[in-house]
Protein backbone atom coordinates (compact mmCIF):
# COMPACT_ATOMS: atom_id res chain seq x y z
CA UNK A 1 0.00 0.00 0.00
CA UNK A 2 3.11 2.51 0.53
CA UNK A 3 4.49 2.10 -2.80
CA UNK A 4 1.09 2.51 -4.18
CA UNK A 5 0.97 6.07 -2.06
CA UNK A 6 3.84 7.04 -2.90
CA UNK A 7 3.02 6.48 -7.20
CA UNK A 8 -0.01 7.84 -6.99
CA UNK A 9 1.59 10.83 -5.14
CA UNK A 10 4.12 11.04 -7.61
CA UNK A 11 1.71 10.90 -10.79
CA UNK A 12 -0.50 13.42 -8.58
CA UNK A 13 2.38 15.90 -8.63
CA UNK A 14 2.58 15.33 -12.50
CA UNK A 15 -0.75 16.04 -13.56
CA UNK A 16 -0.02 19.32 -11.00
CA UNK A 17 3.04 20.19 -13.06
CA UNK A 18 1.23 20.24 -16.71
CA UNK A 19 -2.63 20.66 -15.50
CA UNK A 20 -2.66 23.55 -17.21
CA UNK A 21 -1.89 22.38 -20.94
CA UNK A 22 -4.20 19.22 -19.65
CA UNK A 23 -7.10 20.45 -18.09
CA UNK A 24 -7.28 24.45 -19.37
CA UNK A 25 -10.56 25.39 -20.14
CA UNK A 26 -12.31 21.91 -18.75
CA UNK A 27 -15.51 21.77 -16.69
CA UNK A 28 -15.02 20.52 -12.93
CA UNK A 29 -16.62 17.45 -14.18
CA UNK A 30 -14.26 16.63 -16.96
CA UNK A 31 -11.57 17.41 -14.20
CA UNK A 32 -13.05 15.02 -11.59
CA UNK A 33 -13.34 12.41 -14.47
CA UNK A 34 -9.43 13.06 -15.47
CA UNK A 35 -8.24 12.28 -11.91
CA UNK A 36 -10.72 9.41 -11.43
CA UNK A 37 -8.83 7.77 -14.35
CA UNK A 38 -5.57 9.15 -12.91
CA UNK A 39 -6.05 6.75 -9.92
CA UNK A 40 -6.58 3.95 -12.68
CA UNK A 41 -3.30 4.57 -13.79
CA UNK A 42 -1.47 4.70 -10.55
CA UNK A 43 -3.70 1.77 -9.45
CA UNK A 44 -1.93 -0.40 -12.73
CA UNK A 45 1.94 1.01 -11.79
CA UNK A 46 1.96 -0.54 -8.32
CA UNK A 47 0.27 -3.81 -9.43
CA UNK A 48 2.85 -3.94 -12.08
CA UNK A 49 5.53 -3.33 -9.57
CA UNK A 50 4.04 -5.84 -7.37
CA UNK A 51 3.32 -8.53 -9.43
CA UNK A 52 5.04 -8.54 -12.28
CA UNK A 53 7.32 -11.62 -13.38
CA UNK A 54 10.01 -9.06 -13.63
CA UNK A 55 11.17 -5.99 -12.19
CA UNK A 56 10.45 -3.36 -13.98
CA UNK A 57 12.06 0.23 -13.44
CA UNK A 58 9.39 3.17 -12.88
CA UNK A 59 10.97 5.01 -15.48
CA UNK A 60 10.78 2.76 -18.05
CA UNK A 61 7.26 2.14 -17.12
CA UNK A 62 6.45 5.90 -17.36
CA UNK A 63 8.56 6.15 -20.79
CA UNK A 64 6.35 3.29 -22.14
CA UNK A 65 2.77 4.89 -21.07
CA UNK A 66 3.87 8.31 -22.38
CA UNK A 67 4.54 6.75 -25.69
CA UNK A 68 1.58 5.13 -25.84
CA UNK A 69 -0.50 8.40 -24.65
CA UNK A 70 1.21 10.28 -27.28
CA UNK A 71 0.58 7.89 -29.87
CA UNK A 72 -2.99 7.49 -29.29
CA UNK A 73 -3.46 10.66 -30.46
CA UNK A 74 -2.29 11.17 -34.05
CA UNK A 75 0.38 10.16 -36.03
CA UNK A 76 2.44 13.69 -35.62
CA UNK A 77 2.04 13.15 -31.56
CA UNK A 78 5.13 11.71 -29.72
CA UNK A 79 6.98 11.21 -26.23
CA UNK A 80 10.56 11.76 -27.16
CA UNK A 81 12.96 10.00 -25.05
CA UNK A 82 16.11 11.94 -24.22
CA UNK A 83 17.83 10.02 -27.05
CA UNK A 84 15.12 10.84 -29.34
CA UNK A 85 14.50 14.78 -28.34
CA UNK A 86 18.55 14.60 -29.70
CA UNK A 87 17.93 13.40 -32.79
CA UNK A 88 15.63 15.80 -33.67
CA UNK A 89 17.88 18.03 -32.70
CA UNK A 90 20.21 16.94 -35.14
CA UNK A 91 17.99 16.08 -37.48
CA UNK A 92 17.11 20.31 -37.90
CA UNK A 93 20.93 20.80 -38.02
CA UNK A 94 20.58 19.58 -41.69
CA UNK A 95 24.14 17.44 -42.00
CA UNK A 96 22.91 13.91 -40.54
CA UNK A 97 23.96 10.03 -41.81
CA UNK A 98 20.82 8.64 -43.66
CA UNK A 99 18.78 7.70 -46.29
CA UNK A 100 17.08 10.95 -47.79
CA UNK A 101 13.62 10.40 -46.89
CA UNK A 102 10.90 12.65 -45.26
CA UNK A 103 7.77 10.02 -43.96
CA UNK A 104 4.96 9.96 -42.11
CA UNK A 105 2.14 7.68 -40.80
CA UNK A 106 -0.83 7.94 -43.10
CA UNK A 107 -3.57 5.37 -43.23
CA UNK A 108 -1.85 3.26 -40.23
CA UNK A 109 0.85 2.25 -42.50
CA UNK A 110 4.90 4.09 -42.74
CA UNK A 111 4.63 6.35 -45.84
CA UNK A 112 7.04 8.16 -47.81
CA UNK A 113 5.96 12.00 -47.87
CA UNK A 114 8.75 12.60 -50.69
CA UNK A 115 12.76 11.41 -51.28
CA UNK A 116 14.56 14.37 -50.97
CA UNK A 117 16.81 15.20 -53.87
CA UNK A 118 20.21 13.98 -54.74
CA UNK A 119 19.82 11.77 -51.67
CA UNK A 120 20.54 7.63 -51.63
CA UNK A 121 16.90 7.24 -51.46
CA UNK A 122 16.01 9.59 -54.30
CA UNK A 123 18.67 8.00 -56.57
CA UNK A 124 17.40 4.41 -55.32
CA UNK A 125 14.18 5.02 -56.83
CA UNK A 126 11.72 5.80 -54.03
CA UNK A 127 8.74 7.73 -54.58
CA UNK A 128 6.26 9.75 -52.72
CA UNK A 129 3.29 7.42 -51.55
CA UNK A 130 5.48 4.33 -50.98
CA UNK A 131 4.66 2.53 -48.06
CA UNK A 132 7.75 1.16 -45.86
CA UNK A 133 6.43 -2.19 -44.98
CA UNK A 134 10.30 -3.67 -43.79
CA UNK A 135 13.35 -2.27 -42.33
CA UNK A 136 16.30 -4.41 -42.52
CA UNK A 137 13.38 -7.56 -42.57
CA UNK A 138 11.86 -5.63 -39.54
CA UNK A 139 8.02 -5.34 -40.05
CA UNK A 140 7.30 -2.15 -39.44
CA UNK A 141 3.22 -2.56 -38.08
CA UNK A 142 2.61 -0.31 -34.99
CA UNK A 143 6.37 1.35 -35.36
CA UNK A 144 6.46 4.66 -34.32
CA UNK A 145 7.71 7.47 -37.02
CA UNK A 146 10.67 8.16 -34.37
CA UNK A 147 11.72 4.24 -34.33
CA UNK A 148 11.50 4.78 -37.91
CA UNK A 149 13.48 7.07 -38.21
CA UNK A 150 15.95 5.89 -35.83
CA UNK A 151 16.22 2.56 -37.64
CA UNK A 152 16.50 4.20 -40.59
CA UNK A 153 19.61 6.91 -39.92
CA UNK A 154 23.22 6.00 -38.56
CA UNK A 155 26.67 5.94 -39.81
CA UNK A 156 27.09 6.67 -43.13
CA UNK A 157 28.31 3.93 -45.27
CA UNK A 158 26.06 1.07 -44.26
CA UNK A 159 23.70 -0.22 -45.96
CA UNK A 160 19.46 -0.15 -45.32
CA UNK A 161 17.18 -2.36 -46.68
CA UNK A 162 13.57 -1.27 -47.43
CA UNK A 163 10.91 -3.69 -47.90
CA UNK A 164 8.27 -1.25 -50.05
CA UNK A 165 4.43 -1.44 -50.88
CA UNK A 166 3.82 0.64 -54.31
CA UNK A 167 0.20 0.64 -54.33
CA UNK A 168 -0.21 2.58 -57.91
CA UNK A 169 2.10 -0.16 -59.63
CA UNK A 170 0.56 -3.25 -56.98
CA UNK A 171 4.19 -4.34 -56.40
CA UNK A 172 6.56 -4.83 -53.44
CA UNK A 173 9.36 -3.78 -54.58
CA UNK A 174 13.07 -4.34 -52.37
CA UNK A 175 15.46 -1.42 -52.10
CA UNK A 176 19.02 -1.85 -50.32
CA UNK A 177 20.24 1.99 -49.44
CA UNK A 178 23.55 2.86 -48.61
CA UNK A 179 23.21 5.81 -46.00
CA UNK A 180 25.27 9.21 -46.53
CA UNK A 181 25.71 12.27 -45.35
CA UNK A 182 22.17 14.33 -46.14
CA UNK A 183 23.23 17.86 -46.66
CA UNK A 184 20.10 19.37 -47.55
CA UNK A 185 20.40 22.40 -50.43
CA UNK A 186 17.60 24.67 -50.24
CA UNK A 187 17.14 25.65 -53.67
CA UNK A 188 18.06 22.51 -56.79
CA UNK A 189 17.74 25.13 -59.57
CA UNK A 190 16.88 28.98 -60.45
CA UNK A 191 17.20 30.15 -63.98
CA UNK A 192 15.94 31.68 -67.51
CA UNK A 193 14.32 29.04 -69.30
CA UNK A 194 13.16 30.33 -72.35
CA UNK A 195 11.32 33.21 -73.26
CA UNK A 196 11.79 35.33 -70.15
CA UNK A 197 10.39 32.62 -67.93
CA UNK A 198 11.97 32.31 -64.81
CA UNK A 199 12.50 29.05 -62.86
CA UNK A 200 13.30 28.20 -58.95
CA UNK A 201 13.39 24.72 -57.79
CA UNK A 202 13.06 24.62 -53.94
CA UNK A 203 13.72 21.66 -52.31
CA UNK A 204 12.64 22.73 -48.80
CA UNK A 205 12.03 25.37 -46.11
CA UNK A 206 14.89 25.92 -44.25
CA UNK A 207 16.43 29.04 -41.61
CA UNK A 208 18.22 30.40 -45.29
CA UNK A 209 15.34 29.66 -47.67
CA UNK A 210 13.89 33.24 -47.92
CA UNK A 211 16.96 34.85 -48.73
CA UNK A 212 18.06 32.46 -51.00
CA UNK A 213 15.17 32.51 -52.93
CA UNK A 214 15.52 36.54 -52.61
CA UNK A 215 18.55 36.44 -54.26
CA UNK A 216 17.62 33.83 -57.09
CA UNK A 217 14.48 36.52 -57.66
CA UNK A 218 17.09 39.30 -57.79
CA UNK A 219 19.70 38.02 -60.52
CA UNK A 220 16.53 36.46 -62.57
CA UNK A 221 15.34 39.82 -62.82
CA UNK A 222 18.64 40.92 -64.00
CA UNK A 223 18.52 38.13 -66.64
CA UNK A 224 14.89 39.66 -68.09
CA UNK A 225 12.71 37.48 -65.92
CA UNK A 226 9.13 38.43 -67.27
CA UNK A 227 7.12 35.57 -64.99
CA UNK A 228 7.66 32.67 -63.32
CA UNK A 229 7.60 28.78 -62.36
CA UNK A 230 7.99 27.81 -58.39
CA UNK A 231 8.93 24.18 -58.31
CA UNK A 232 7.54 23.41 -54.82
CA UNK A 233 7.33 19.07 -55.96
CA UNK A 234 8.35 16.40 -53.68
CA UNK A 235 8.62 19.73 -50.75
CA UNK A 236 7.71 18.54 -47.57
CA UNK A 237 7.76 21.67 -46.04
CA UNK A 238 10.13 22.85 -42.99
CA UNK A 239 9.99 25.82 -41.03
CA UNK A 240 6.62 27.84 -41.08
CA UNK A 241 8.13 31.39 -40.84
CA UNK A 242 10.25 30.73 -43.85
CA UNK A 243 7.29 29.64 -45.76
CA UNK A 244 5.56 32.39 -44.85
CA UNK A 245 8.16 34.61 -46.21
CA UNK A 246 8.50 33.16 -49.25
CA UNK A 247 4.43 33.67 -49.89
CA UNK A 248 4.65 37.03 -48.88
CA UNK A 249 7.14 38.17 -51.79
CA UNK A 250 4.42 37.58 -54.11
CA UNK A 251 1.35 39.21 -52.22
CA UNK A 252 0.38 42.50 -51.54
CA UNK A 253 1.25 43.69 -47.90
CA UNK A 254 -1.62 43.08 -45.33
CA UNK A 255 -2.90 40.03 -47.15
CA UNK A 256 -3.04 37.06 -45.14
CA UNK A 257 -0.57 34.21 -45.75
CA UNK A 258 -2.42 31.62 -43.39
CA UNK A 259 -3.95 31.08 -40.16
CA UNK A 260 -3.93 28.60 -37.43
CA UNK A 261 -6.76 27.35 -35.35
CA UNK A 262 -6.25 24.91 -32.12
CA UNK A 263 -8.37 24.41 -28.67
CA UNK A 264 -6.50 27.54 -26.82
CA UNK A 265 -6.72 31.21 -27.97
CA UNK A 266 -3.08 31.29 -27.98
CA UNK A 267 -3.23 28.38 -30.76
CA UNK A 268 -5.07 30.75 -32.78
CA UNK A 269 -2.64 33.24 -34.90
CA UNK A 270 -2.70 34.93 -38.20
CA UNK A 271 0.19 35.70 -40.75
CA UNK A 272 0.03 38.68 -42.59
CA UNK A 273 2.37 39.70 -45.45
CA UNK A 274 4.41 42.85 -44.48
CA UNK A 275 6.37 42.76 -47.60
CA UNK A 276 7.13 46.08 -48.43
CA UNK A 277 8.18 45.31 -52.36
CA UNK A 278 6.60 42.29 -53.54
CA UNK A 279 6.65 41.13 -56.71
CA UNK A 280 3.18 41.76 -58.08
CA UNK A 281 3.29 42.48 -62.24
CA UNK A 282 4.74 38.86 -63.40
CA UNK A 283 2.26 35.95 -63.72
CA UNK A 284 3.34 32.48 -61.86
CA UNK A 285 2.92 28.57 -62.22
CA UNK A 286 3.31 26.77 -58.64
CA UNK A 287 3.98 23.28 -59.54
CA UNK A 288 3.11 20.58 -56.54
CA UNK A 289 2.64 17.13 -56.62
CA UNK A 290 1.75 13.94 -53.95
CA UNK A 291 5.23 15.14 -52.42
CA UNK A 292 4.13 18.20 -51.73
CA UNK A 293 3.81 19.09 -47.70
CA UNK A 294 3.18 21.62 -45.21
CA UNK A 295 5.23 24.85 -45.68
CA UNK A 296 4.85 23.51 -49.85
CA UNK A 297 0.71 23.57 -49.13
CA UNK A 298 0.94 26.71 -47.34
CA UNK A 299 2.65 28.59 -49.81
CA UNK A 300 0.55 27.20 -52.57
CA UNK A 301 -2.50 27.75 -50.90
CA UNK A 302 -2.06 31.24 -49.88
CA UNK A 303 -1.33 32.40 -53.88
CA UNK A 304 -4.21 30.23 -55.02
CA UNK A 305 -6.70 31.80 -53.00
CA UNK A 306 -5.18 35.69 -53.48
CA UNK A 307 -5.40 34.54 -56.84
CA UNK A 308 -2.00 35.66 -57.63
CA UNK A 309 -0.51 32.19 -58.89
CA UNK A 310 -1.98 29.14 -61.16
CA UNK A 311 -1.33 26.09 -59.42
CA UNK A 312 -0.12 22.65 -61.72
CA UNK A 313 0.28 19.11 -61.02
CA UNK A 314 -1.27 16.59 -59.02
CA UNK A 315 -2.82 16.72 -55.23
CA UNK A 316 -0.57 17.62 -52.61
CA UNK A 317 -0.03 15.24 -49.79
CA UNK A 318 -2.14 17.12 -47.31
CA UNK A 319 -0.04 17.73 -44.16
CA UNK A 320 -1.24 20.85 -42.63
CA UNK A 321 -1.19 20.12 -38.77
CA UNK A 322 1.19 22.22 -35.92
CA UNK A 323 3.91 20.37 -34.04
CA UNK A 324 4.57 22.07 -30.51
CA UNK A 325 8.01 20.35 -28.84
CA UNK A 326 7.57 20.72 -25.01
CA UNK A 327 10.87 19.81 -23.43
CA UNK A 328 10.76 18.08 -20.15
CA UNK A 329 12.90 18.45 -17.18
CA UNK A 330 14.67 15.10 -17.65
CA UNK A 331 15.72 15.92 -21.28
CA UNK A 332 13.07 14.00 -23.17
CA UNK A 333 9.67 16.61 -24.61
CA UNK A 334 6.81 15.94 -26.11
CA UNK A 335 5.59 16.61 -29.85
CA UNK A 336 2.01 17.95 -29.97
CA UNK A 337 -0.36 18.57 -32.17
CA UNK A 338 -1.61 21.95 -31.13
CA UNK A 339 -3.65 23.69 -34.20
CA UNK A 340 -4.33 23.13 -37.58
CA UNK A 341 -3.71 25.31 -40.72
CA UNK A 342 -6.14 27.00 -42.74
CA UNK A 343 -5.73 29.08 -46.71
CA UNK A 344 -6.87 32.33 -46.60
CA UNK A 345 -10.73 31.77 -47.99
CA UNK A 346 -10.86 29.04 -44.86
CA UNK A 347 -9.84 25.95 -46.42
CA UNK A 348 -8.09 23.03 -44.44
CA UNK A 349 -4.95 21.56 -45.51
CA UNK A 350 -5.06 18.67 -42.99
CA UNK A 351 -5.84 15.81 -44.41
CA UNK A 352 -7.54 17.23 -47.54
CA UNK A 353 -4.25 18.89 -49.75
CA UNK A 354 -4.42 21.34 -52.22
CA UNK A 355 -6.32 20.92 -55.78
CA UNK A 356 -3.63 22.28 -58.89
CA UNK A 357 -5.94 24.80 -60.68
CA UNK A 358 -4.62 22.61 -64.06
CA UNK A 359 -4.39 18.70 -63.52
CA UNK A 360 -0.87 17.57 -65.21
CA UNK A 361 0.16 14.06 -64.20
CA UNK A 362 3.55 13.68 -63.95
CA UNK A 363 5.48 12.07 -67.07
CA UNK A 364 8.71 12.12 -69.12
CA UNK A 365 8.25 13.71 -72.82
CA UNK A 366 10.24 11.14 -75.44
CA UNK A 367 11.79 13.08 -78.20
CA UNK A 368 10.51 11.16 -81.16
CA UNK A 369 13.44 10.11 -84.16
CA UNK A 370 12.71 8.61 -87.44
CA UNK A 371 12.81 4.89 -87.80
CA UNK A 372 15.85 4.86 -89.51
CA UNK A 373 17.52 7.04 -87.17
CA UNK A 374 16.27 4.65 -83.90
CA UNK A 375 17.89 1.58 -85.72
CA UNK A 376 20.62 0.47 -83.98
CA UNK A 377 23.73 0.20 -86.69
CA UNK A 378 25.50 -3.59 -86.44
CA UNK A 379 28.85 -1.36 -86.70
CA UNK A 380 28.05 0.10 -83.26
CA UNK A 381 26.57 -2.95 -81.31
CA UNK A 382 30.26 -3.63 -80.29
CA UNK A 383 31.06 0.35 -79.37
CA UNK A 384 27.88 0.18 -76.91
CA UNK A 385 29.15 -3.23 -75.47
CA UNK A 386 32.09 -1.54 -74.46
CA UNK A 387 30.48 1.61 -73.35
CA UNK A 388 28.50 -0.40 -70.97
CA UNK A 389 31.45 -2.23 -69.63
CA UNK A 390 33.30 0.90 -68.69
CA UNK A 391 30.82 3.44 -67.95
CA UNK A 392 31.54 7.00 -68.03
CA UNK A 393 30.99 9.44 -65.21
CA UNK A 394 28.35 11.62 -66.73
CA UNK A 395 26.58 14.74 -65.44
CA UNK A 396 22.97 14.98 -65.17
CA UNK A 397 21.73 17.58 -66.91
CA UNK A 398 18.83 19.75 -66.44
CA UNK A 399 16.17 18.85 -69.46
CA UNK A 400 13.08 20.55 -68.97
CA UNK A 401 11.84 20.06 -71.98
CA UNK A 402 11.80 15.90 -71.40
CA UNK A 403 9.40 17.24 -68.08
CA UNK A 404 5.74 16.91 -68.84
CA UNK A 405 4.61 18.95 -65.93
CA UNK A 406 7.29 21.77 -66.46
CA UNK A 407 6.53 22.18 -70.21
CA UNK A 408 2.72 22.86 -69.33
CA UNK A 409 3.66 25.55 -67.05
CA UNK A 410 5.60 27.38 -69.68
CA UNK A 411 2.52 26.80 -71.69
CA UNK A 412 0.36 28.28 -69.40
CA UNK A 413 2.93 31.03 -68.89
CA UNK A 414 2.82 32.30 -72.40
CA UNK A 415 -0.33 31.86 -73.13
CA UNK A 416 -0.62 34.39 -69.70
CA UNK A 417 1.72 37.00 -70.97
CA UNK A 418 0.36 37.05 -74.43
CA UNK A 419 -3.09 37.84 -72.88
CA UNK A 420 -1.71 40.63 -71.36
CA UNK A 421 0.40 41.75 -74.00
CA UNK A 422 -2.96 41.94 -75.99
CA UNK A 423 -5.03 43.55 -73.80
CA UNK A 424 -1.96 46.63 -73.18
Amino acid sequence: MRNKFIVAFFIGLAIFAFGRIAVSGVEKKSKDDLYRQVELFSDTLAIIQADYVDEVKPKDLIYGALKGMLSSLDPHSQFMDPDTYNELKIETEGKFGGLGIEITIKDGLLTVVTPIDDTPAWKAGIKSGDRIVKINNEITRDMTLTEAVKKMRGKPGEAVVLTILRESEKKVLEFKIVRDIIKIKDIKEARILEDGIGYIRLIEFRENSGQDINNALERLSKEGMNALILDLRNNPGGLLDVAVKVAERFIEKGKMIVYTKGRKGSQNLEFISHSTKPILDIPIVILINEGSASGSEIVAGCLQDHKRAIILGTKSFGKGSVQTVVPLSDGSALRLTTSKYFTPSGKVIHGTGVMPDIVVEEGKIELAGTEEELKVKPEDIFEQIEKKEKPEKVEKVFDYKSDNQLMRAVDVLKAAKFYKESKQ
